[in-house]
């Protein structure tokens, strides 16, 4: 949870998408809708007054469309981005201006609550960087865009767990779910963060937080145990690689 009321602005022209919204809205203890607006000119006028953290906006509306809405307004300390449409195809310009989430209509309850709880972990994230730094908002942080059984997924690096190579594909997976996302390993690593992932295999890259242990398996083969019970095969080949990893991390060598 938050420490505060988050304020949530909504942007919708069509009245039961607006009056939904809204009502799952309500339903949150902390969260306060501070306007409603019914298009895009209103949206940026309500932004500028009440100052939300959050926008869940639709793409198209009059006046200005949701994108119009964001370029008209202060992008040195922008609102957090939901934007919510039954288009697909404005996806990867959501994504391109660093939206928090894309809710394809009609999204279920679960799926708007999945948003929301990544907006709640970016507000925590934003905070926490203002405390250390003395800033006002945390940087974004990067996003995978993955599309999954006709929806699509704006998915932060920090929540995956570890990745598997297929081919031209990787599965990332989360938690107890698995995305298939068409790139290769190598060009994945090249964009996660190398003081958080850490390639262990060939085929396998892992987040550092979700190690739990290294076991010994005689022969200089090691596995590898994550948090959530996953072992993974570390390589001979990437075992030097891992050693000097952990050892940044946690200072003292290791002796295999």
């Amino acid at each position: 949870m938050t420490n505060h009321m988050i304020k949530a602005l909504v942007g919708e022209d069509e009245l039961l998408a607006r009056q939904r919204l809204v009502s799952l809205l309500k339903r949150e203890s902390d969260i306060n809708v501070v306007a409603v607006c019914k298009n895009g000119p209103e949206a940026v006028s309500q932004i500028q007054e009440k100052k939300p953290d959050v926008l869940f906006l639709d793409v198209e509306m009059p006046g200005i469309d949701g994108f119009g809405v964001i370029d008209a307004i202060d992008r040195k300390q922008p609102p957090i981005i939901v934007f919510t449409t039954a288009y697909e195809q404005y996806a990867v310009r959501a994504f391109d201006i660093q939206a928090q989430d894309y809710l394809l209509k009609p999204f279920d309850e679960d799926r708007f609550k999945q948003a929301l709880n990544r907006v709640r972990s970016q507000i925590r994230a934003r905070s926490s960087a203002s405390e250390t730094s003395g800033g006002t908002s945390a940087p974004k942080g990067e996003k995978l865009l993955i599309r999954s059984g006709g929806r699509i997924l704006f998915l932060g690096v920090k929540e995956i767990d570890w990745i598997e190579a297929s081919g031209n594909y990787v599965s990332v997976h989360v938690g107890n779910q698995a995305h298939l996302l068409r790139e290769k390993i190598g060009t994945m690593e090249e964009r996660l963060d190398s003081n958080k992932f850490v390639r262990i295999h060939r085929s396998f890259i892992v987040n550092s937080e979700c190690i739990k242990e290294i076991q010994a398996c005689g022969k200089g083969e090691y596995l590898l145990l994550l948090k959530s019970g996953k072992s993974l095969s570390v390589s001979r080949g990437y075992w030097n690689h891992l050693e000097e990893f952990l050892k940044s991390l946690a200072g003292p060598p290791l002796n295999p």
